[in-house]
């Protein structure tokens, strides 16, 4: 370590402790030339994840936008904010767990559909009318039919709905 003071480049370590609840460690040093005593702070540097979207841009991933989109896709279901805070948890850790530093965006994306089918299927055909930008009924029909041919719940909802007509 340079001396901030004379410009030597030997020094020795006097302290060591971590600091920033440990993600530093902050060390005090004396010139071994001028004796004067200076601090410095030592640091993790982190990579940052990046999504690669559709079109090949890149931008820092965001825990709060999988947040926001569950939080809009989970509107009035009974699901608390704890279950879609460890939703997300999860999925960023899978994210994590498979890439290093750069994630397609439509991993994320259909990672995120995996979670929530699991979750709540009504949150989910909601979820995914909004990630696969449903053109038109159709293709909504079409979705529902896979999550009914899974034996999903929804059946379920939809017989009540139409007994109670």
């Amino acid at each position: 370590m340079k001396c901030p003071f004379c410009g030597f480049q030997e020094d020795k370590v006097i302290d060591s402790r971590a600091s920033s609840e440990g993600a530093s460690v902050r060390r005090r040093r004396e010139c071994t030339k001028c004796a004067r005593r200076f601090t410095t702070y030592e640091y993790i540097e982190e990579m940052p994840l990046m999504i690669v979207k559709k079109d090949n841009r890149r931008e820092a991933f965001d825990r709060k936008k999988i947040q926001a989109g569950l939080f809009r896709a989970c509107e009035k279901r009974p699901i608390s904010v704890e279950k879609i805070d460890d939703l997300v948890t999860g999925i960023e850790r899978a994210i994590l767990k498979k890439f290093d530093r750069e994630v397609p965006s439509g991993f994320v994306g259909e990672l995120v559909m995996q979670k929530l089918a699991v979750l709540d299927e009504v949150a989910y055909v909601r979820f995914a009318s909004v990630y696969r930008q449903f053109k038109d009924v159709n293709q909504f029909m079409k979705e529902l039919k896979i999550i009914l041919s899974k034996g999903g719940s929804v059946a379920s909802l939809l017989k009540n709905k139409r007994n109670k007509k």
